[in-house]
């Protein structure tokens, strides 16, 4: 089982991508600004990964990437 599935339909529009890389990374420094460095490199890890998983990596439309498992 993956942690995120970026193949899912969910992900299919680019804003939902965006939004949630923003909320993850945004969190993470709103962590720092607090004083929390552990929360922080944990929104921050997430962050990275949901960047690395759903922008950078991410399959393209038409593409029959889906690894069922």
């Amino acid at each position: 089982m993956k942690l995120l599935d970026p193949a899912h339909p969910f992900f299919a529009p680019l804003w939902r991508r965006i939004v949630i890389v923003v909320v993850t990374l945004g969190w993470a420094v709103l962590e720092v600004m607090t004083g929390n460095p552990f929360w922080a490199m944990l929104f921050g890890a997430a962050g990275v990964y949901c960047t690395y998983q759903l922008l950078i990596a991410f399959p393209g439309p038409g593409s029959d990437h889906r690894q069922d498992q």
